[in-house]
């Protein structure tokens, strides 16, 4: 299987094809989480004293000049032309849900304590399930919905309890 990008610049053989594909995903998936809480601790400490929206624009450009940093890197701003309508609509409203998710998250942190923000925050992940299901008719089995149900508890003992 040949699977090219910024971290598969070499043929890979399909024996390995279902393990890299599995963990390709997971990988990135920690590395994310990582980040996201490193993102929460550093956020907390560079909000001390300062507007929660302006941080919240600071940041953006950050992440602006990183990202298209990438992109160039890639190569892949010649594909800018390519992307339909359709698409660009749907990225756009990411983008704005993004930028609502940063102001809220940011005055949260700068109202309350990183580690009773952050659980809470990550209810998310039990909100894309059921949007994911509502609005994508994505099927969840028993265990998503245990695991789900576990999620919304912890988050809740962890930012409230005393």
């Amino acid at each position: 299987m040949k699977m090219q990008g910024f971290f598969y610049p070499q043929t890979i053989p399909d024996s390995l094809q279902m393990y890299t594909l599995y963990m390709s995903w997971l990988i990135y998936a920690v590395l994310s989480a990582f980040f996201a809480a490193l993102t929460a601790i550093l956020a907390k400490i560079g909000i001390k004293d300062i507007d929660s929206n302006l941080a919240t624009a600071v940041r953006t450009i950050v992440i602006l000049l990183f990202a298209w940093g990438i992109v160039f890197f890639q190569g892949t701003f010649k594909q800018l032309s390519s992307i339909s309508r359709f698409s660009l609509v749907f990225l756009i409203l990411s983008g704005i849900a993004t930028g609502l998710s940063w102001i809220f998250y940011f005055r949260a942190l700068q109202l309350g304590n990183a580690s009773q923000v952050a659980p809470i925050d990550r209810l998310s992940l039990v909100l894309t399930i059921i949007l994911a299901i509502v609005l994508l008719k994505e099927k969840a089995s028993v265990s998503v919905i245990v695991g789900s149900i576990v999620m919304t508890i912890g988050a809740l003992v962890i930012s409230f309890g005393k």
